[in-house]
């Protein structure tokens, strides 16, 4: 399962709206179901493709302090598997049956690239509205732990009394958006080494 978390003036309505655009057409249908905080979202072939063999991906969505948190799951492959075997039994028994497969061919070849494509398509949402896997604005303060003064990120102490603010600085993983504490050796997410970012 992929998961990313995308800080700034992004909402759950913005990444449905666009995944609806772009995938509820064709053989490829989206079914929401949850509310405002969280979403449960699938594209899925529908029930008799026109061509090619059927898919399915669920997308999780869940709206967090100043961003969306996604998951996607994994996608279903064995009715696309079972449309490339019928392909390659037919073309064994006569060559010429591949001719009446190539929308199945291209279709099924377009479903095995769906991951890439939603992803892409939250991407550019994402960069559409300034959304980025990088800390927003809105949470760049920490609170310090002696005076609970409000203090900037980044600050090394509080700009009120003075106390060292280093190992409370939250960083941002640059693969997936996971926030984490300062001095992490890996996104406790997605695994990425974040020593050279502490």
């Amino acid at each position: 399962m992929d998961e990313f978390t995308f800080h700034g003036p992004i909402s759950i309505d913005d990444v449905v709206r666009a995944l609806e655009a772009e995938f509820g057409v064709g053989n490829l249908r989206v079914q929401v179901r949850g509310d405002e905080e969280s979403i449960v979202l699938q594209i899925a072939s529908v029930a008799r493709p026109a061509s090619g063999g059927r898919t399915a991906l669920t997308i999780h969505l869940s709206s967090i302090e100043d961003g969306v948190h996604i998951k996607m799951g994994q996608q279903e492959w064995m009715g696309i598997a079972a449309s490339f075997g019928q392909t390659a039994l037919g073309m064994l028994r006569n060559p010429a049956y591949l001719l009446g497969r190539l929308d199945d061919l291209a279709e099924d070849i377009s479903s095995l690239q769906l991951n890439d494509r939603v992803l892409e398509t939250i991407e550019r949402v994402a960069k559409s509205v300034g959304a980025s896997f990088e800390i927003s604005e809105a949470l760049r303060r920490l609170t310090c732990i002696y005076c609970l003064s409000a203090n900037p990120v980044g600050e090394p102490h509080c700009i009120a009394c003075g106390a060292p603010m280093g190992p409370s600085q939250p960083i941002a993983c640059p693969k997936c958006g996971f926030v984490t504490h300062a001095g992490t050796i890996s996104c406790p997410e997605c695994g990425e080494d974040l020593s050279k970012n502490s």
